[in-house]
């Protein structure tokens, strides 16, 4: 990560329709969506100047927000536009994009069906998610404490900001332990995912990924999915126990930030860094490169 501060990083972001300099892209204290999390966001990776799947990300945040119960006053076009402006307008060709929107600051209290909904877009450069080194030998996780909610009691469909409350604990837990990152059960006590990735396993040539059912149908998920297909193997969405995580051969995470990362330790389950991961980790990074290294106009 950057040395220096998000809040002094270099240049503009787009903030309600019109660049503003980074320093002074400010919300108040009594912001709706720093109370109450009323707030959803993206993840997106620029690579050659092109934002990999721009439109999915944009449609699954105007989505995000309709699930949580406002409207983004941009269409998916539109924001489609104002990432590849912002990109453009940073020099990045190679770079993270967060679209974030949020409730404002006009009411305060749970209820703040007139506060106005705000959007801002942000680019930085960002390097690997994990640790270099420590991606090429497989990533270490412990077992996260808390689980994903079940549906019926959070909006598991929507890439919320309240929802990555548990995520944050976890990985902390996790660090403060030496580990890379944690590995999420659901309610029901099924293996879900990392903290803010997908997870997959290998057995016998085939993959095996847990039916995202109470957590997000990652983009990077369904790219690796189609993928694996294109390579021919088979890919197994089902319910998969704690306990079979014994008979695995290999792991790998898949997400925006993680891309393809393998997994060598999950608790006390131990994997290897095998071909089957080595392969797909070298076909997303083909697949996410452009054609053509020019930031979209």
């Amino acid at each position: 990560m950057a040395a220096v501060p998000f809040d002094q990083l270099d240049g503009d972001i787009w903030m309600n329709g019109a660049f503003v300099p980074w320093a002074d892209a400010k919300i108040h204290v009594l912001t709706h969506g720093l109370h109450y999390a009323s707030s959803v966001f993206e993840g997106e990776r620029a690579y050659g100047g092109r934002i990999f799947k721009l439109t999915e990300h944009s449609e699954r945040l105007v989505e995000s927000a309709r699930i949580l119960g406002f409207e983004i006053p941009y269409t998916v076009a539109e924001i489609d536009d104002a990432c590849n402006k912002t990109l453009l307008r940073q020099g990045f060709t190679d770079a993270y994009v967060r679209p974030v929107a949020w409730r404002g600051s006009e009411m305060m209290g749970v209820s703040a069906q007139k506060n106005r909904i705000n959007l801002a877009i942000a680019v930085w450069e960002w390097p690997s998610y994990f640790d270099p080194a420590e991606k090429l030998k497989g990533i270490r996780l412990d077992m996260a404490e808390y689980r994903r909610p079940d549906p019926a009691t959070a909006p598991s469909k929507s890439k919320a900001a309240g929802l990555y409350m548990i995520c944050t604990i976890s990985k902390h837990a996790a660090e403060a332990k030496g580990y890379a990152d944690a590995l999420m059960l659901d309610w029901r006590g099924r293996v879900a995912e990392a903290t803010g990735a997908n997870v997959f396993f290998v057995k016998d040539g085939e993959l095996h990924t847990p039916v995202p059912d109470c957590f997000l149908d990652g983009i990077t998920r369904r790219t690796v999915i189609d993928l694996a297909k294109r390579r021919g193997l088979t890919v197994n969405e089902r319910v998969i126990m704690p306990e079979e995580m014994a008979e695995f051969e290999q792991c790998f995470l898949t997400g925006t930030a993680a891309e393809v990362t393998p997994v060598s330790e999950i608790g006390p389950y131990s994997f290897a860094v095998g071909e089957i991961a080595r392969t797909l980790m070298a076909d997303y990074e083909a697949e996410v490169m452009p054609a053509t290294a020019v930031a979209a106009e």
